[in-house]
């Protein structure tokens, strides 16, 4: 190679000619941090806020993900029909099913539902501290999704499709808008679900790497093993000087190269990540040091508790992520199998999940409005389906993607307030029925974005998150 016969050499074209300098990576586009060196343009940092396509009711995403399918006539959705016919047989046509062995007839909630707050809205006795947040729950009972079985169903939830790998929810978001904080990642993913679709539900897949989510932890590691780590692992081992001389070394390595502009997506989101976690040594560690809050904010989120302290974690880290500019944030209930998952033993294992996640969730919103963050911050609750109105082995539920119920909170959805709703059994979704794509759409429409117009173009056509569908429910916008 001829270093002279070219004007400058790119971060990334070095890498693909060199097998070694990736444990000493932190490039020119951070120089800014350190002094010494001109700032990235915006059109260079793909992470520079972006504006919206129109004025936005939410500046940020906080999605509450249930895995496994939490049961809506068990939880936001009574039916009193599946009262009066606990136990006779199904009375309607069956959709294509899961499981289609040990099925019984219908089968009604053991749990009691009451109304909460001067709206009134129906919550079961699975999450009393939620149901006291009635007034500021959006409650949706008609989400339809196509996926009958958890991988499909979750990579639909979070990507939009589940026939193709295609960049999710988090990512498009973060594409859009962009991110307020260059020193920690804009899409945070904690603790997720390493199966059914794995690294694909966090995935920026064709858009730049960039946008891609960052993973904290995963769902079966305990949250004690992981609490101290995210601040252990990002403390440096280098001085700034040693940095900013490995910086100076890639700045004049630029200069003396050409520049190359093959693409490589894998490469791309690598030197990202690099960069990222160079940024991060500045400013995450404060952003997951949980332990400097009050022992009542603690509490609140049930910390104290070793039933409610991983959930309760997460939900914390979440409230302090996005004070420090987060963009969008996951937090994921899940564990070594899908914790919401009743083929059978519905009543313990419900009643176990209601317990770990429910007073963490309500101490997240009652944090998130006393630090006067509700009002532009989504809160998200869903799972990747709902559960059937009949039995299986006894005492379980089979998978309903047909209608189920989703909440949303905050960030501009009209408090509380109840859109759609499915039939007498709860099995379809009847009235203003709301398709993932339907969903995907109203979200973006919250964050300021039109769900047509947020494309991106790859292998000579247009893609966005919606496909050639998606219609906003302005019903529930306030």
């Amino acid at each position: 190679m001829n270093m002279n016969s070219r004007a400058g050499l790119s971060r990334r074209a070095l890498l693909r000619r060199a097998s070694c300098g990736f444990g000493s990576l932190s490039l020119a586009a951070l120089a800014s941090n350190l002094g010494g060196f001109a700032a990235a343009s915006e059109s260079e940092n793909p992470l520079a806020p972006k504006p919206p396509h129109f004025a936005p009711r939410a500046k940020r995403v906080i999605f509450l993900f249930m895995h496994g399918g939490p049961s809506h006539v068990d939880t936001f959705d009574p039916k009193p029909r599946l009262i009066s016919d606990h136990g006779k047989p199904i009375p309607f046509k069956q959709e294509l099913s899961f499981a289609t062995k040990n099925l019984g007839g219908l089968k009604k909630s053991p749990w009691e539902f009451k109304q909460y707050g001067q709206s009134g809205i129906p919550v079961s006795d699975l999450f009393p501290n939620v149901g006291l947040h009635a007034d500021e729950l959006c409650v949706i009972r008609s989400v339809v999704a196509d996926g009958i079985d958890h991988t499909a169903a979750l990579l639909q939830l979070h990507t939009g499709t589940f026939a193709f790998s295609r960049p999710c929810l988090g990512s498009w978001t973060l594409y859009g808008l962009g991110t307020e904080n260059r020193n920690l990642p804009g899409f945070v993913t904690i603790k997720p679900t390493l199966w059914q679709g794995g690294a694909r539900n966090w995935s920026a897949n064709f858009l730049p790497g960039a946008y891609q989510g960052t993973p904290i932890g995963y769902s079966a590691v305990n949250v004690t093993d992981i609490w101290k780590k995210p601040v252990e692992n990002l403390q440096s081992k280098v001085t700034t000087d040693e940095q900013r001389y490995e910086l100076e070394f890639l700045r004049k390595l630029n200069q003396r190269n050409a520049i190359e502009n093959q693409h490589d997506p894998k490469l791309e989101a690598r030197i990202e990540a690099m960069e990222l976690a160079f940024r991060m040594q500045m400013e995450a560690p404060e952003a997951f040091e949980v332990d400097k809050e009050s022992e009542a904010t603690k509490k609140l989120y049930g910390l104290d508790d070793e039933m409610t302290r991983d959930f309760g974690w997460q939900c914390l880290v979440a409230r302090r992520l996005v004070e420090n500019g987060v963009r969008f944030i996951q937090c994921s209930h899940s564990g070594e199998t899908e914790k919401w998952d009743q083929h059978r033993q519905l009543y313990r294992r419900h009643s176990e999940c209601g317990k770990e996640v429910d007073k963490p969730i309500a101490g997240l919103l009652t944090d998130l409005k006393a630090h006067g963050l509700l009002k532009d911050t989504l809160v998200i609750w869903a799972g990747e389906f709902g559960r059937t109105p009949y039995s299986q082995e006894d005492d379980g539920r089979d998978h309903n993607p047909y209608g189920f119920s989703i909440w949303m909170a905050g960030g501009g959805v009209k408090p509380g307030f109840i859109y759609g709703a499915t039939d007498e059994f709860g099995y379809h979704a009847v009235e203003d029925r709301m398709h993932i794509h339907d969903l995907h759409a109203t979200i973006l429409h919250l964050l300021g974005l039109d769900h047509e117009k947020l494309t991106y173009r790859y292998a000579g056509r247009d893609f966005r998150l919606t496909d050639v569908a998606g219609v906003v429910a302005k019903k529930i916008i306030g």
